[in-house]
């Protein structure tokens, strides 16, 4: 199956599973997913992940963390589309809800949360917002 945005389909998957009140959702492996997926377990918006093969091909397994019976996660969105690139430089950084999410960015140091981006002063890439 090709996919033309790869992030966009873990992001819905997260929403989706969370809304369908799903302990864990599976989803095809690749380096970047594993990379947004380890900010968001630094951040807290998931228990955590393994992977995991799924069929042929190397999968991911997303532990998802809910509080009170309330997704942890309450509003994902893709900022970034591949038919549409956004970018920011460290100081101009979206701030999700005053400061309560965060803005996924991949920067030339790696993939970082808005927070990370600002103390190491560098731009890149808005992939998501979460909150």
């Amino acid at each position: 199956m090709l996919l033309t945005d790869p992030l966009g389909d873990l992001l819905t998957r997260i929403r989706n599973g969370q809304r369908a009140r799903k302990d864990s959702v599976v989803s095809p492996a690749s380096k970047m997913r594993t990379r947004v997926l380890e900010v968001l377990q630094r951040e807290g918006y998931i228990r955590g992940f393994t992977e995991e093969p799924l069929g042929d091909h190397p999968g991911i397994r997303i532990e998802l963390k809910y509080f009170e019976g309330q997704p942890a996660i309450q509003h994902v969105a893709r900022v970034s589309k591949p038919g549409r690139r956004v970018y920011s430089g460290a100081q101009e950084l979206p701030r999700v809800r005053n400061g309560l999410g965060i803005t996924i960015v991949s920067t030339p140091r790696g993939v970082l949360s808005d927070a990370e981006a600002r103390e190491a002063n560098v731009g890149g890439e808005v992939l998501a917002e979460v909150f």
